[in-house]
């Protein structure tokens, strides 16, 4: 049995000024989206465009600016409306207090795709294909959240059983019972694995939205597994069929994902060859 380091969320402090672990992580996510998407412009159909079209690396900077607003503001707001709608209606202005935590993935998809939606009107580019450039690139960014979330010895998992030989205590969660360290099933399910699967499906030619739509079915089904192992948010619980809220939140993503590569493939989109 482990026992959780309750290693300090601060990593530096200057001053009154503290420097978070958590947010060096979102650094770390942003950084490694910029790194790949660099190794991206090398991919098929990226490298094949010439002319006005070309992608180039300012458009990896403008998408990455887009990106970032969007997973703040789509993070937060998706965590209000989803997780605590009754509270933040009353308590509208509890929405800005950002340092007190609460931000959700599906929320901060959405707000990703709303400004890489606008990314793709200004440079008058089909959406679908700069999702399909930006989706690979994502996964090492999920990756790196869910190191922040074991730092902070957060999200942690179920009861596990105790001859279960990773098994670990979080003090944090007022129980000296072992659980499943869930931050890292995530960490390898939808950081590592998704991103080694996808990267290697992205590199070779497909019809525009199959990257999508991959990456789609694939985190939801990840997650879906996660959540299984994951301890349900105290004020939700198990909703309805025995599910969580994350494992309803996928159930849209699957589905779609799903239906996105089915109409990607049979769609007359000639693939563009590198």
């Amino acid at each position: 049995m482990l026992i959780h380091p309750q290693i300090n969320p601060v990593a530096l402090q200057l001053g009154p000024l503290g420097i978070h672990w958590y947010g060096l992580t979102y650094l770390a996510a942003f950084g490694l989206f910029f790194f790949l998407a660099t190794r991206r412009l090398r991919h098929p159909p990226f490298a094949s465009i010439t002319g006005p079209g070309a992608w180039s690396r300012k458009d990896i900077e403008d998408m990455l600016f887009l990106g970032v607003m969007g997973v703040v503001i789509g993070g937060r707001l998706g965590y209000c409306l989803f997780y605590k709608p009754g509270h933040y209606l009353t308590h509208p202005l509890e929405i800005l207090a950002v340092w007190q935590g609460g931000m959700s993935f599906h929320g901060g998809m959405l707000g990703v795709l709303a400004s890489q939606w606008w990314f793709a009107r200004s440079r008058q580019r089909p959406w679908l294909q700069v999702m399909d450039f930006v989706a690979p690139c994502v996964p090492t960014g999920l990756a790196a959240g869910r190191v922040g979330n074991f730092i902070n010895g957060e999200l942690w998992g179920r009861f596990s059983d105790p001859a279960l030989p990773w098994g670990m205590v979080f003090p944090g969660s007022g129980s000296m019972q072992p659980r499943h360290p869930s931050q890292v099933y995530q960490f390898l399910l939808e950081g590592l694995l998704l991103f080694v699967l996808l990267w290697l499906y992205a590199r070779k030619p497909r019809k525009t939205g199959q990257v999508s739509g991959a990456f789609l079915l694939g985190y939801g089904v990840f997650r879906f597994i996660a959540e299984f192992f994951r301890e349900p948010d105290e004020f939700l619980g198990i909703l309805a069929l025995g599910m969580s809220m994350g494992q309803w939140l996928c159930v849209p993503m699957i589905i779609g994902g799903a239906w996105l590569w089915v109409w990607a493939t049979k769609r007359a989109d000639p693939v563009r060859a590198a």
